[in-house]
């Protein structure tokens, strides 16, 4: 709740829901996929989307340097932790079978 931008309307519902959704995008992932055809497609772009979503806190937390449990933290985890997160989009989309770039052509 602390990082939440001032902007975020509702944000105890928010954080709710992006931490309902992170759930169960990780639990989609973890069906297999003849089980439940287009689920794992579907959890990626829900946990890509999710990662894209949630960066502006990331970055309020960053930028405002915002105490978590009375602690605050330094560019050495906020750095990385913003760099990395277009890789957690592509890892996302990646495990979820929606891309495969740069490992190999996507065939129809």
């Amino acid at each position: 709740m602390a990082i939440t931008p001032d902007w975020v309307l509702f944000p105890e519902q928010v954080v709710f829901l992006t931490g309902v959704a992170e759930i169960a995008g990780a639990i989609g992932l973890l069906v297999p996929p003849k089980l439940i055809p287009h689920i794992r497609y579907a959890a990626g772009i829900g946990l890509a989307l999710y990662a894209l979503c949630v960066y502006p806190a990331n970055v309020n937390h960053a930028i405002n340097n915002i105490a978590i449990g009375g602690e605050t933290a330094s560019w050495a985890y906020h750095g990385p932790r913003l760099l990395f997160q277009p890789v957690f989009i592509w890892w996302a989309l990646i495990a979820g079978n929606v891309i495969n770039w740069p490992f190999k052509p996507k065939t129809s």
